[in-house]
């Protein structure tokens, strides 16, 4: 009989590790599962949130369904922040994204509720984890990703049935009474509670669903469990302000935009507790009886919805003010270069992209500025500042890392370094006023030259509007230059040998061709590789034909 505490205390901690273990399993499970889905679905994620977003609502709608399916509302308002830096999407359409992220976090509580708890669906999770283990170890590419998803799907699962066990060996232990008291003051204490859980696990996800289990046992009343639930909401936005430390000014907005929405959100859930849990325990009695559970799921989906539907009028607003609460402070040609969007490849390309467009806008205004003095305004961007910004550039480019099995952004990363180097060419003639000013000294040149510089902005209107397609007007103005440069250069040649131009003109004229053959041809192959254009192959005569443009000296 003398054995009998000591057998209970072994009992309670073997109960205890139960439930330590459950966590971790369902923790794990979280993560693996949305690492596999952002691996499989991220591009559908990128293409869909700007294509069903027009408006603030209908961003929450793109935001809530993105969440839902990614169980990450980090990934979605990621990509939120990279649109806004490439120009794709505006703020006010972001915030919408980010409120609406807020509601789809809400679905991993029903998962929970109706499918690890009320339909049992640990046991039969275990070949699922199977097979999606040796997809994620023999399979390749896309296949590996929904490896991944399933067998973080079943690990999720596998994660709740153990700490329901555990949880329900704790009953003796945990209960009600081991909480702060069901009351406002209790409750408070609670949400604080909840704000430390989220902080040390890093995820609300996980801790609402130990929330859902706990309700389930009865170790915890469903007011306190709702006040928990709140405070983990809250608990985010810590998370959230780390992150934006040292980020760019897209990021910080999203980042203190996500905090002050959630306090308030916060706070009004907070008054919203005591009706609700009044509703349960005095009008609905009959369904609260064993469906603690899905009352406060619908609570956590409740608040976060009125909160939603309370700010999407005053989204404009909302965004107007942390505008001037986080101002641009960077050089403007490299503020979509965001460090915090390199976790989600193909926005970190989006932005990639928006940053090269607008520094080859500027230097397409430069060019035409150097052959039309006259007719372009001074440019807004010093070749100094464009220089600055293209090594920017090119450090932001060797951070990313595209996953193998995503063959679409590897195709559009090569593009893009094809357009780097095009723009970094054009930026190394910007510094060759005296070569492009040589070309009015020259009729034919002169001709050309006026050609080109039509060209140039004529491609850099179309850069800032956003239709780029391929030119071939560019491209045979880069063909003809291309073809008779070497009859242009015989011609000057000969008008040296006659003493028609001194030497140092003809000189400064031949250095003019070689400048118009190499800007023309940045001109064709720009948009070229802009709108996913491939190389030519080497063996053709266009490949044959570019292949020294920039080695002649």
């Amino acid at each position: 009989m003398g054995f009998n505490p000591l057998f209970k205390v072994l009992a309670v901690l073997l109960s205890f590790l139960d439930a330590a273990g459950g966590l971790g399993l369902l923790l794990l499970g979280m993560s693996v599962m949305t690492e596999g889905l952002r691996g499989w679905g991220g591009g559908a994620l990128r293409r869909n949130l700007v294509r069903y977003t027009h408006s603030p609502l209908s961003g929450a709608v793109t935001g809530a369904v993105a969440t839902a399916l990614l169980q990450s509302s980090s990934a979605t308002t990621v990509v939120a922040v990279g649109f806004v830096g490439a120009g794709v999407l505006s703020y006010s359409q972001a915030l919408g994204i980010v409120f609406g992220a807020n509601i789809g976090t809400t679905a991993t509580g029903w998962l929970v509720a109706l499918f690890g708890i009320k339909f049992q669906l640990g046991q039969v999770a275990f070949p699922l984890v199977l097979a999606g283990a040796l997809l994620r170890m023999f399979a390749h590419r896309r296949w590996r990703s929904i490896g991944s998803s399933m067998a973080g799907f079943g690990l999720v699962f596998i994660g709740i049935s153990v700490l329901q066990q555990g949880m329900q060996g704790l009953e003796t232990v945990i209960t009600p009474d081991v909480f702060p008291d069901n009351n406002w003051l209790g409750r408070f204490k609670l949400v604080l509670i909840g704000v430390a859980i989220t902080v040390v696990t890093q995820s609300s996800s996980a801790g609402v669903a130990a929330a859902v289990v706990a309700v389930s046992t009865g170790s915890i009343e469903l007011g306190q469990a709702a006040a928990l639930v709140v405070g983990m909401d809250i608990g985010t936005t810590v998370t959230a302000a780390l992150v934006t430390i040292g980020a760019s000014a897209a990021a910080r907005r999203t980042g203190y935009s996500h905090v002050i929405y959630n306090l308030m959100t916060g706070a009004g859930a907070f008054l919203l507790l005591a009706p609700y849990v009044y509703v349960f325990d005095h009008w609905a009695t009959g369904f609260a009886t064993g469906n603690a559970e899905l009352a406060l799921v619908g609570f956590h989906t409740l608040f976060n919805t009125v909160g939603v539907l309370m700010v999407l009028p005053f989204t404009e607003r909302f965004a107007a003010g942390m505008v001037r609460l986080v101002p641009d402070k960077v050089q403007p040609l490299i503020q979509r270069l965001d460090s915090a969007l390199l976790s989600e490849p193909g926005t970190a390309l989006a932005a990639l992209r928006a940053t090269l467009t607008k520094i080859g806008v500027s230097c397409l205004r430069q060019i035409a500025g150097l052959l039309q003095p006259e007719s372009v305004g001074a440019p807004t961007d010093s070749l100094r500042e464009m220089e600055n910004a293209l090594k920017a550039t090119r450090r932001y480019a060797d951070k990313i890392r595209i996953p193998e099995e995503s063959q679409e952004l590897m195709t559009e990363q090569l593009n893009l370094m094809h357009m780097m180097d095009h723009v970094s060419r054009l930026v190394d003639r910007c510094d060759e006023a005296k070569r492009a000013r040589a070309t009015t000294e020259d009729k034919t040149l002169q001709q050309w030259g006026l050609r080109v510089a039509q060209g140039a902005g004529q491609l850099a209107d179309a850069l800032e509007r956003g239709d780029v397609q391929p030119d071939t007007d560019a491209h045979e103005l880069w063909q003809e230059i291309a073809d008779n440069s070497e009859t242009a250069r015989e011609q000057i040649l000969a008008q040296v040998a006659t003493a028609w131009i001194d030497a140092r003109m003809g000189s400064r004229q031949l250095k003019g061709v070689r400048w118009l053959r190499r800007v023309s041809y940045h001109l064709w192959r720009i948009p070229h590789h802009l709108e996913g254009g491939s190389s030519p192959d080497q063996g053709s005569p266009v490949a044959t034909a570019l292949s020294p443009p920039e080695s002649a000296a």
